[in-house]
C-alpha cells in the first residue's frame, strides 16, 4: 500500500507517503530532506515525507492539491532519496485502484446496532466486509466502495478497522463524500445502475458525476 499527497498551498513543498496507519504511536527519525516514520511498537514503516520534494520531482509543482499516483519511476527516484539518506526501508509502488464498484452479495443486521449492517461486498479480486449505517443500504446492488488505503476528498484515509466491535475493510461511499456532482446532501450511498460497470472495476469520477444530472 501506497498513499501519496502534495498541496504545496497548504504544506509547502513536501511530498507526504504513507504505507500504514499509526497504531500505538510513532517514532521520527529525519536525515536531509528525508523524515522517516516507523511504528514506536516495532519500527515498521509507516511512510516518509519528502521535504523540498519538487527538487526529486519537478513535475509535482503542477499536480493539483490532493492525493497523487505515483508512477513506478517516481517511486524509483523516492526510494534513491530515501537510500541517499541512509534509511533501508523502501516504498513499492502501489497501482491498485482505492475506489472501485463493488456488489453487495450478503448484508446481515449488526447485531450490536440498530442502524448498522454487516455486508461482504465482491470487488473483483476479493470479497470485503464492510460495516455500512446509510440507511438505503440493500443486499444485491451495485455500489461505490473506498477500499482501504483509499484518500477520500475531505482527507480522511481509509484504514481497515471496527465499527461497534466488527471488523470493517473499506467504506461503502455516499454521492456527497466523493464530492460527486448534484449529489443529495442527506445520508444514503449511491446505489449504482446494473450496467455502470463490474465489481472490482476503478470507479469512473467523470461518469459518476453524470449520476446525478
Amino acid at each position: 500500500m501506497l498513499i501519496s499527497s502534495y498541496n504545496q498551498a497548504g504544506m509547502g513543498d513536501v511530498l507526504v507517503t504513507m504505507v500504514a496507519p499509526t497504531v500505538g504511536g510513532q517514532t521520527v527519525h529525519k536525515a536531509g530532506q528525508v523524515v522517516q516514520l516507523t511504528s514506536s511498537e516495532d519500527g515498521s514503516l509507516l511512510g516518509y515525507n519528502f521535504l523540498a520534494a519538487s527538487e526529486l520531482l519537478p513535475e509535482l509543482t503542477s499536480q493539483a492539491a490532493g492525493q497523487l499516483f505515483l508512477t513506478d519511476d517516481q517511486v524509483a527516484k523516492l526510494n534513491q532519496a530515501v537510500q541517499a539518506a541512509g534509511f533501508d526501508q523502501l516504498l513499492v509502488a502501489d497501482h491498485d485502484p482505492k475506489f472501485v464498484i463493488g456488489y453487495v452479495a450478503e448484508m446481515e443486521d449488526h447485531p450490536k446496532s440498530d442502524h448498522l449492517h454487516i455486508t461482504k461486498v465482491d470487488v473483483g479480486d476479493q470479497q470485503l466486509q464492510i460495516v455500512c449505517g446509510s440507511p438505503n443500504i440493500a443486499n444485491h446492488v451495485k455500489v461505490i466502495v473506498a477500499k482501504p488505503g483509499a484518500m477520500m476528498p475531505s482527507g480522511q484515509m481509509i484504514w481497515p478497522g471496527e465499527l461497534v466491535g466488527v471488523p470493517s475493510f473499506g467504506m461503502i461511499c455516499a454521492g456527497r463524500e466523493l464530492n460527486l456532482a448534484n449529489a443529495p446532501q442527506q445520508p444514503g450511498c449511491v446505489i449504482l445502475p446494473d450496467d455502470f460497470g463490474q465489481a472490482g472495476d476503478a470507479f469512473d469520477f467523470e461518469k459518476g458525476n453524470q449520476l446525478f444530472v
